[in-house]
């Protein structure tokens, strides 16, 4: 799920929502941007947003793994 890379989303929120933000994330031992990933995926998937995972790039310099031999 997690990608290679992530985009910076700025906004502005009520205190109060920011504050049950924070403690939904402290209760679920979270980050604030995880919770706020985490509540987005849950609210688009309740109401039929498909989120489309975008292809992850290679890693420069990164080596493809050498497939395993099966022992059957």
């Amino acid at each position: 799920m997690a990608s290679a890379k992530t985009a910076t989303l700025t906004f502005r929120i009520e205190p109060e929502l920011k504050e049950a933000v924070r403690l939904a994330s402290v209760n679920e031992h979270r980050s604030i941007a995880n919770m706020i990933a985490v509540m987005i995926r849950d609210y688009c998937g309740r109401v039929g947003v498909e989120i489309q995972e975008l292809p992850t790039l290679p890693v420069k310099g990164a080596r493809k793994a050498k497939p395993r031999k099966s022992n059957h």
